[in-house]
């Protein structure tokens, strides 16, 4: 069909060591109408929540590199990929290479761009993921 857009298809997972890095949030589009008195009014706009994850440790220098180098073959933000969130696999912090796994495994890609700063012996990077399905 014409104008269709197919699915995201992922063809690789996000190496173990980078997956304990990331903390996990949960977003809902919502619509929101604030009054002149202070009060407000919202109302959802999805039925479930989108969830995110974001970068929250420093990387040591061979960490960064490693997600360097899986940022820059993934054409950053454009290609999907596996993320195993470790709280939700079972059991906890188990890990599948093949991306074969169900339990706790999300779709996502990177959002935004390539920032870093370092330091003496660590890394800052401000990085997120996205779950796309």
């Amino acid at each position: 069909m014409p104008g269709s857009v197919q699915n995201a298809a992922p063809l690789t997972v996000l190496p173990q060591s980078l997956c304990r890095a990331f903390v996990h949030a949960r977003e809902y589009a919502l619509r929101e109408n604030e009054y002149r008195n202070g009060e407000s009014q919202r109302s959802l706009l999805v039925a479930t929540s989108r969830k995110r994850w974001r970068l929250a440790k420093r990387l040591t220098p061979a960490l960064l590199l490693q997600l360097r180098d899986f940022y820059d073959a993934r054409s950053g933000p454009e290609e999907p990929f596996y993320f195993y969130d470790p709280y939700e696999t079972v059991p906890k912090f188990s890990y599948d290479p093949t991306g074969t796994a169900m339990q706790g495994r999300y779709t996502v890609r990177f959002e935004g761009t390539w920032e870093q700063s370092v330091t003496l012996a660590r890394a800052d990077v401000e990085i997120f993921l996205v779950e796309l399905a």
